[in-house]
């Protein structure tokens, strides 16, 4: 199938080749001032991974994101991801993401273009990755087109990807991140089908970690997909520990199991040569308030 050209940035250039689009993706970077923070990131030979939807900003108590940006910020410091894959982020509450984390740059794109509507943004620590190429594709039978929708779904759903570099390993892998459609069981699956095409355009030789908020449990059709037809491994599934075993990850802001074991709808998977010693899905909350209404899920992860 004949691809559309892709956006191409080179970090070290401080460039950004535009073709295809008419609005210029964001990239969000502080260079070696970023560096040089006091809280920066400590990383050892493991790469933390973390897949999160954080709920997009309100100001609706008693869950507004004024009352719940405290217990997030506490949240990532504490976990210290290396790289994570967020959901529903909207411009503003991202800004403050990147505020209250000292060390972290990160790459987005509106789904509806520019800085309009929720972000596919990926958050990482500048210390270790370095950023070698990303792009946006939507999931619909216009990937291309920014804010299209397909399959039933009412409102537009995409993916950012970014292939990394990092620098501790020296070693390339691809991180792609997403949201599926909450509502159409179709879109969905046909959502599932472009991710697994999609990834044929990227070099064979280098391992995928995708991330995301599937919208659906483990054993669905959008899963299988991934699974047999991606070939991805479900690293809650494949790591050597669990941590928070017969959770799911939609809290709805109340429920402290987070649904039970069959709303885990929140995935880490990986492709190619990925294993996983730990993997969690954290219920972390402070005085009643969680951080969102969704748990991350968080796995420290080696590329062979």
């Amino acid at each position: 199938m004949k691809r559309t050209k892709r956006f191409v940035v080179s970090i070290l250039a401080l460039s950004v080749v535009l073709s295809g689009f008419t609005v210029l993706p964001l990239v969000f970077h502080n260079g070696i001032a970023a560096a040089k923070d006091k809280g920066k990131p400590v990383s050892s030979g493991k790469l933390r991974v973390m897949s999160y939807n954080l709920r997009y900003a309100s100001d609706v108590p008693p869950n507004s994101w004024e009352e719940r940006r405290p217990v997030m910020r506490k949240l990532l410091q504490r976990k210290r991801p290396d790289v994570i894959g967020t959901q529903e982020g909207v411009y503003h509450q991202l800004k403050h993401i990147h505020q209250d984390l000292p060390g972290y740059e990160w790459i987005g794109l509106g789904r509806e273009g520019g800085s309009k509507g929720e972000f596919m943004a990926v958050f990482y620590n500048a210390n270790r990755l370095q950023p070698q190429e990303y792009d946006h594709y939507w999931l619909s039978d216009t990937p291309e087109v920014i804010g299209s929708t397909s399959w039933g779904n009412t409102i537009p759903r995409m993916v950012t990807w970014v292939r990394f570099l990092d620098v501790k390993t020296k070693k390339e892998f691809y991180l792609v991140n997403t949201h599926f459609d909450h509502v159409s069981e179709e879109a969905r699956e046909k959502s599932a089908r472009l991710i697994v095409e999609r990834a044929l355009d990227f070099d064979p030789e280098l391992p995928i970690v995708l991330t995301g908020d599937f919208n659906t449990g483990p054993s669905t059709a959008p899963y299988e997909t991934l699974v047999n037809d991606g070939s991805f491994v479900d690293l809650w599934e494949s790591a050597d520990k669990r941590i928070g075993e017969g959770l799911g990850t939609f809290n709805g802001f109340e429920d402290v199991t987070g649904g039970g074991a069959e709303q885990r709808i929140d995935w880490i998977m990986a492709r190619g040569s990925v294993t996983a010693k730990t993997i969690e899905i954290s219920n972390f909350q402070q005085h009643g308030q969680f951080p969102s209404d969704h748990f991350p899920v968080v796995a420290d992860i080696k590329m062979r």
